[in-house]
C-alpha cells in the first residue's frame, strides 16, 4: 500500500527565500533539459536518457555558479521526473511535456533524510 501525506507550512521570510531559489533553480534544471531534449530528438529522432541529463547538472554548476546553492537530489529528481513525463507522453498517456513558469503552482521534491532550511 502507497501512503501520501500532505503537509502544509508556514515558512519564516528567510526559509521562503530559500525555497524560492531552489524552485527556481529546479525550473531551470527541468526547462534546461527539455529544451536539451527536444532539440536532440528534432535534430537526431533519438532521445536522450535521464542518465545522461544527470550527468549534465555537474557541467551546468560549473557554469552557474548558483546552481550550487541547491540539494542536488532535488535537480536529480526533476530530470528523472521530466523523463517519466517523455514515458508518458510516448505511451500515450500525456501530452508534450511543457516549459515551467516562474507565476502559479511550484513543486520540488526533497529527500526524506534532508535536514531542510535551518531545521533543528
Amino acid at each position: 500500500m502507497l501512503k501520501a501525506v500532505k503537509v502544509r507550512i508556514y515558512p519564516s521570510e528567510e526559509q521562503q527565500s530559500h525555497l524560492a531559489q531552489a524552485f527556481g533553480c529546479v525550473r531551470w534544471v527541468w526547462n534546461q533539459s527539455l529544451a536539451t531534449m527536444s532539440q536532440t530528438y528534432k535534430e537526431t529522432g533519438k532521445g536522450i536518457s535521464a542518465l545522461t541529463m544527470k550527468k549534465q547538472i555537474p557541467v551546468w554548476k560549473t557554469e552557474f555558479e548558483w546552481l550550487k546553492e541547491c540539494y542536488s537530489q532535488c535537480l536529480q529528481s526533476s530530470v528523472l521526473n521530466l523523463s517519466q513525463a517523455f514515458i508518458n507522453f510516448f505511451d500515450g498517456r500525456t501530452r508534450y511535456p511543457t516549459f515551467k513558469k516562474r507565476h502559479g503552482k511550484q513543486s520540488i521534491q526533497f529527500p526524506q533524510n534532508v535536514k531542510v532550511l535551518g531545521g533543528e
